[in-house]
């Protein structure tokens, strides 16, 4: 509101003001009719409001282009996403994968810790660097599939056996918990979609009401340019 309230307070300050002038200082002519001079008053301010609007214009295209791209860029960006990855990895969706694909993977390994009987030894490097495999591919699983917006069976299956092997868990109770943990990433992506496409409604809409009250602004310049200018005509006849 306040750009809104700045942008035509200077449109009709210096419209009116270079109306004013054109019409103050334009040669009085005799041999014209009242009503022809305070005419011809009023389109020379008007001509002032359009000489300096396009002087204007050409200072600010750069700038009013950029607006106008990062709006349409923004706009396209969400949409493309939606339609080519079904909106699960959304431009601004994409690092939420990274910044928690490992705990979710971590949290599928978790043992039950009141169904453990005994301490937790110490696991030999060749287990460690399996686990560190694993994990890699239960990403790259879990990443696919969101593009594809499911997880096949057979990936699930797969998935639950690494997880029963490393827990000990039942198979049906290691499907459970993948099916749970998958659940999971997609819902805080689906979470981050909401997001981009909000923002982008938002860069959007302000870039309309940009564009709508720039050209409203410029219609209330020409208007005080021309009733300033017959304003100005008035005082230099008197």
């Amino acid at each position: 509101m306040s750009t809104i309230v700045w942008l035509t307070f200077t449109q009709l300050a210096a419209s009116g003001v270079g109306g004013y002038l054109a019409g103050r200082l334009r040669t009085k002519s005799a041999v014209v009719q009242t009503h022809d001079i305070c005419f011809r008053d009023t389109a020379h301010g008007f001509i002032t409001w359009a000489v300096a609007t396009l002087l204007t214009a050409a200072l600010l295209t750069t700038t009013i282009s950029s607006i106008v791209t990062r709006g349409g860029e923004a706009a396209a960006s969400v949409a493309g996403t939606a339609a080519s990855a079904g909106g699960a990895v959304a431009k601004n969706a994409a690092p939420s994968l990274g910044e928690h694909a490992d705990y979710f993977v971590d949290s599928l390994f978790r043992k039950d810790m009141s169904a453990s009987t005994g301490s937790f030894s110490a696991q030999p490097t060749g287990s460690e660097v399996s686990s560190a495999n694993s994990k890699s591919e239960v990403i790259r699983i879990f990443s696919n599939s969101i593009r594809t917006n499911t997880l096949p069976s057979e990936d699930r299956r797969y998935i639950a056996q690494l997880v029963a092997q490393r827990t000990g868990m039942a198979q049906a109770d290691a499907e459970k918990r993948v099916t749970a943990i998958f659940d999971k990433v997609q819902v805080k992506l689906k979470g981050a979609e909401v997001t981009a496409k909000e923002s982008a409604d938002k860069v959007r809409k302000a870039s309309s009401y940009a564009a709508l009250w720039f050209s409203v602004s410029l219609l209330f310049g020409a208007f005080f340019g021309s009733l300033g200018a017959m304003y100005g005509g008035r005082r230099r006849d008197l």
